[in-house]
């Protein structure tokens, strides 16, 4: 798991096109999730106080699994799309504390 890829991604979202960016972002995280054997997560959330701060949990198996997931058909879609809705980006790359209890983790929510 020390190949792991892990990233917060941090994004405003213009509000007035907020509804729709988070129709695209489920849509894209969705299939990610499915599809995709080496994205782990990419789990989207909100701000309770300002809900066009979204933040997204992304956790790959390997660089080489983040780096098929840009060129995937969902992700350009996501990307293209999207653009003109984000205020700002920031990607910030995240190493693990304890690696070993993650598939406790995951193990734990399939119950």
């Amino acid at each position: 798991m020390d190949k792991m890829m892990i990233r917060i991604s941090e994004i405003e979202i213009e509000p007035e096109y907020l509804n729709e960016y988070l129709s695209i972002l489920k849509e894209e995280a969705r299939a990610s999730v499915e599809l995709e054997p080496g994205v782990i997560s990419i789990y989207p959330m909100f701000q309770k106080e300002n809900p066009n701060e979204i933040r997204i949990l992304e956790i790959y198996t390997d660089k080489k699994a983040y780096e098929n997931h840009l060129q995937t058909p969902h992700f350009k879609h996501y990307k293209t799309t999207t653009l003109k809705m984000v205020k700002s980006l920031e990607l910030i790359d995240m190493s693990a504390i304890d690696e070993q209890t993650m598939p406790k983790i995951f193990k734990k929510i399939g119950q």
